[in-house]
């Protein structure tokens, strides 16, 4: 496992290099652009029947296992420094529109992406049920915007922009990953806590206790991690204090069968609220710094695996087929499930929905990013006989977000900059 991790580090390093000095590429999208070229290469190099390359790439991928290494790995990081960056207090002043993106839209766009690729599955022939077809729904559904954040921020979009599409993402990722659950329990492939979702009012119940035990659990760290914190003024303790929370309460949450997602977002979210009053500013300081600083060194490996997980992603004609009708059935849906909870905000006349203009709503559907989230998802499904058309699908779609929208989206993020009020 560690030599593994080596490697991954040191090809990370390697493409985050070339990118920074050749390509000048947003990082993110340079690294997985790069990694997945050096993975056709060594594909190419393998049916050329140069022995060893490719194969000792594969083994050195699945011996670190993608799945684990988000799931069950850096993704409380990721989620609680994203968390922590935000403005809580814009954050709260947006939460109806935040939270009803987060839930609904994430909903919306699980059933129109799921009964989307049940029809154009089997019109290609590919034989994927409905229950699956809603998995790959529910997938691929949670938006990634780490990639797009940081043109936001150079195009000094307004706060409350960066403030909708950060938020709506990080407890998008969390209800995406217990609709994930829920289904794969109805679908008989769960495991502890999930294999009670065997008919539709189990669930319901998980999905609540998941959710609400989630966003429960996170407030429980936040107080302590509040109250932890503003007893001291050693930025190193600190540091290893909001560590030892986030690794500790992802662990927790998993023991109590509740969504870790959800609980570092709220954890994060509070310490943020409060950072101000816990936090002296040169400690503030140094613990904002450290979070940044890991968010982007883990961003930047996670999006080297994406590129480089081509690897692992044979496929045939028909399956390349099927993703690529699907990317088209994903902006769809996307673009219905950002504008239909919108519209029914304006309806009831609710203040902050009024101010997203035509712009906002394309930003967000461009802006839609996917990656690790449905990667990790997707590979971590049992064996079954659609497994490959459905981990074909989700790469082609992960791959075209961030080489195509995650490249062209800067225009459109001017023009949302220059359409909104501050």
């Amino acid at each position: 496992m560690l030599t593994a991790f080596a490697v991954l580090l040191s090809v990370t390093a390697a493409l985050a290099y070339l990118n920074e000095r050749f390509l000048r590429l947003p990082t993110t999208v340079g690294v997985a652009l790069a990694g997945a070229l050096a993975g056709v290469l060594l594909v190419a190099v393998d049916e050329l029947g140069v022995p060893g390359i490719g194969h000792y790439a594969r083994l050195m991928l699945k011996t670190l296992n993608f799945t684990d290494f988000v799931l069950n790995g850096i993704l409380s990081l990721l989620l609680f420094a994203g968390a922590l960056s935000l403005d809580a207090a814009q954050m709260l002043r947006q939460r109806v529109t935040v939270l009803t993106l987060a839930v609904f839209s994430t909903l919306i766009s699980t059933v129109l992406v799921g009964f989307g690729a049940y029809g154009v599955f089997g019109v290609l022939g590919l034989a994927v049920p409905l229950i699956g077809a809603l998995l790959f729904g529910a997938l691929i559904s949670p938006t990634d915007p780490v990639a797009v954040l940081d043109l936001l921020k150079r195009a000094k979009v307004p706060k409350r922009i960066e403030t909708l599409i950060a938020g709506e993402s990080l407890f998008n990722d969390g209800v995406g990953v217990v609709v994930f659950l829920v289904l794969l329990g109805l679908a008989g492939g769960g495991g502890a806590h999930v294999g009670e979702a065997t008919d539709v009012l189990g669930a319901l119940g998980l999905f609540a206790r998941e959710a609400l035990g989630g966003v429960l659990l996170g407030g429980v760290l936040g107080w302590l991690g509040i109250y932890l914190t503003r007893t001291i003024v050693s930025s190193a303790v600190e540091v290893l204090l909001t560590l030892a929370l986030v690794i500790g309460g992802y662990v927790l949450a998993a023991g109590l069968g509740v969504s870790g997602p959800l609980g570092m977002v709220v954890l994060g979210l509070m310490i943020s609220a409060h950072k101000e009053r816990i936090f002296t500013e040169e400690t503030r300081e140094q613990v904002m710094n450290f979070w940044e600083t890991v968010e982007q060194v883990l961003n930047i490996l996670l999006f080297a695996f994406i590129g480089l997980d081509v690897l692992l992603s044979p496929a045939d004609g028909r399956q390349f087929a099927a993703g690529a009708l699907l990317i088209g059935v994903a902006l769809l849906a996307r673009y219905l499930s950002v504008v239909l909870p919108l519209g029914l905000l304006r309806q009831l006349r609710h203040a902050d929905a009024g101010g997203y203009g035509a712009y906002t709503v394309r930003l967000l559907t461009w802006g839609g990013l996917r990656g690790g989230i449905a990667i990790s998802l997707v590979l971590g499904l049992p064996p079954s006989a659609y497994r490959a058309d459905l981990v074909t699908a989700t790469y082609l779609i992960v791959l075209f977000t961030i080489a195509v929208q995650g490249l062209t989206i800067m225009p459109l993020v001017r023009r949302a900059a220059a359409n909104s009020p501050e």
